[in-house]
């Protein structure tokens, strides 16, 4: 089936009925007011911007990676973009579902800790395949932060709204992440072994402050790390995550790209060359086409 990419927030809610969002890199709705594209009974998606779900009786199955989750139950779901979910709709059900949908998109974020420490949360990746089993009192404590960031989110935007949100994301993550931990305490975690050693590649490779001296990171670079072919290489990840090595490369490099420009008083040219760009305008060129916005205007709209 082929594979839908979604871009953005606002693509999101326009594909399940929702009414645009308040804002465009964040959106909390409430689970019982989506809706599946009419005379589909499954599609496969990839989003751009993090998915973060508790979600309960929502009569479809969602496979991520290659395991399925069941939401029969009070389940908690977390998708990082790039990831791909594939929806299969129960014709039989006739629930809605309930819960909480928060999307984030990753520029949200900029200029904030969690940009840099949202990746650190496992339960993002795909070496975890479970859904969080919430019991009634940790589900009543994620309901709470829920709220509170439904009330911001509808609330007056002023100075202090962004900073009291990602607040309430991170104190959502804490929690999640220890609920986890103790579901975990007496499970075995599976994990996609190839796909985590890239993750795990490429998180070190881009965390390094060292210039490379041999220029751009290439896919070679990457499969020779991991010990298999080019063509292996990106034939796995693309039916993992629904990109090719390539395009990992470039959404890491992006990543650091980001974060140098809204964190440090580099130039534009000295990024370009720490990240191993031989050209400042090649750098500036492929930001543009993966942002929509120039590095200069990246950079201004945290000013």
């Amino acid at each position: 089936m082929e594979i839908v990419r979604i871009k953005s927030i606002t693509e999101y809610h326009r594909f399940r009925g929702l009414p645009k969002p308040e804002h465009p890199l964040i959106s909390l709705v409430d689970y019982s007011l989506l809706q599946f594209p009419e005379d589909t009974r499954a599609v496969n998606m990839v989003m751009d911007f993090y998915s973060v779900a508790l979600k309960r009786d929502i009569g479809a199955k969602l496979h991520y990676g290659q395991q399925i989750y069941d939401f029969d139950e009070g389940l908690m779901s977390f998708i990082s973009p790039g990831q791909v979910l594939r929806i299969e709709r129960d014709p039989d059900s006739l629930n809605s579902g309930s819960g909480y949908l928060l999307q984030i998109h990753p520029d949200f974020l900029w200029g904030s800790s969690l940009a840099k420490n949202i990746k650190n949360y496992s339960f993002f990746d795909y070496s975890v395949h479970e859904a969080l089993f919430l019991s009634g009192k940790e589900e009543a404590v994620i309901l709470h932060i829920f709220e509170n960031i439904r009330q911001e989110y509808h609330a007056n935007i002023d100075s202090f709204s962004q900073g009291l949100i990602i607040a309430q994301i991170e104190l959502l993550l804490k929690y999640s992440e220890r609920f986890y931990n103790r579901q975990f305490i007496t499970r075995k975690i599976s994990s996609h072994q190839m796909l985590t050693k890239v993750e795990n590649f490429l998180n070190s490779y881009f965390s390094s402050e060292a210039t490379p001296e041999d220029g751009l990171l290439s896919v070679k670079d990457v499969a020779g790390a991991m010990n298999v072919s080019s063509d292996y290489l990106s034939t796995m990840l693309k039916q993992l995550t629904g990109k090719n090595a390539q395009e990992h490369i470039h959404q890491k490099l992006i990543e650091k790209a980001k974060e140098k420009l809204s964190a440090t008083t580099l130039s534009v040219s000295e990024i370009a060359y720490e990240l191993g760009f031989e050209h400042p305008q090649s750098f500036s060129k492929l930001f543009k086409i993966k942002t929509n916005v120039s590095p200069l205007a990246f950079r201004k709209s945290f000013n």
